[in-house]
């Protein structure tokens, strides 16, 4: 029961990451256009103008939310019907296309339900019926998220990592993933390290080697995991792109392109939600030795 259970709740929710996913960059991008018409309008006078330019700037004015409209092709815009939308399922019975243009359906879908459901039954099976599991749910579910939406989009929007830094120090107030100090202590110098890189690097190139959203992400992986789990998030994240790197450039990639950084803090993130305390103490003595 217990496997069951945390697999059909962990397809159910990797079937809403999906929308935050493909969503959210899209509501970012509407308020940047809405933002940016309001700010080229102030220097305009004529009505006319005004109408013209909102009418290229701005998005259509319909609902447009993680909850409205209902699911739909985002080729070609047809609602998708209910039995084609249950997780993982639906994605087999419309053999991956659409069932009305025709269009591929992004393997995104599946692999984001599926690695939902397993790590939802991992969390469980780790930390039991718990607050500790519920907990380290949650931040695989938001970590899946931004490391989706920095792959495909470049984005780790504050609308994720600003409240769930919240999130993890209130959690952690009742010293449930780690005591309150060290949450406190993680998000401040989570986000200070990647700062200091980011100036520094500026400094020395004249250029910027990285977001401020790697900041931030940083920051609630340490609000969430303490300050003794940084250091060791930073180290796995770094090996793991140095990695990836490699592999681009032997297959001919242009190291000029820049690499989004989002999606290896994440799969630094699951190392220590699951190997945490192990990989701690690895890291520190191979420090001291």
């Amino acid at each position: 029961m217990i496997i069951l259970l945390s697999l059909l709740f962990g397809l159910i929710i990797g079937s809403f990451i999906n929308v935050v996913i493909h969503r959210l960059p899209l509501m970012i991008r509407s308020e940047w256009l809405k933002e940016s018409f309001s700010l080229a309008s102030n220097f305009l006078d004529d009505p006319e103008e005004k109408r013209l330019l909102k009418n290229k700037m701005v998005p259509d004015e319909s609902a447009y939310n993680l909850a409205f409209p209902s699911s739909q092709c985002p080729t070609c815009g047809t609602k998708i019907r209910y039995k084609h939308n249950i997780p993982l399922i639906g994605f087999f019975l419309l053999r991956a296309r659409c069932s009305d243009c025709n269009a591929k359906i992004n393997p995104r879908y599946p692999l984001v339900e599926f690695l939902s459901a397993i790590l939802t039954f991992l969390c469980i099976n780790e930390f039991g019926w718990t607050l500790h599991g519920a907990s380290a749910a949650l931040l695989s579910y938001v970590l899946i998220s931004l490391a989706c939406i920095d792959y495909e989009s470049g984005l780790l929007p504050d609308s994720i990592t600003m409240p769930f830094l919240w999130v993890g120090l209130i959690i952690n107030y009742f010293d449930t993933i780690t005591s309150f100090e060290k949450a406190f202590w993680g998000a401040l110098i989570g986000y200070l390290i990647l700062w200091a890189v980011y100036q520094a690097f500026k400094l020395l190139t004249k250029k910027e080697g990285m977001g401020f959203g790697d900041f931030k992400m940083l920051a609630m992986l340490g609000a969430w995991l303490g300050i003794v789990s940084i250091p060791t998030i930073i180290m796995i994240s770094s090996i793991s792109c140095l990695f990836v790197v490699g592999i681009l450039s032997f297959k001919g990639r242009d190291l000029a392109q820049p690499i989004r950084f989002g999606p290896f803090l994440a799969f630094a993130g699951f190392a220590v939600i699951f190997w945490g305390e192990e990989l701690n103490k690895l890291y520190l003595n191979g420090v001291i030795s």
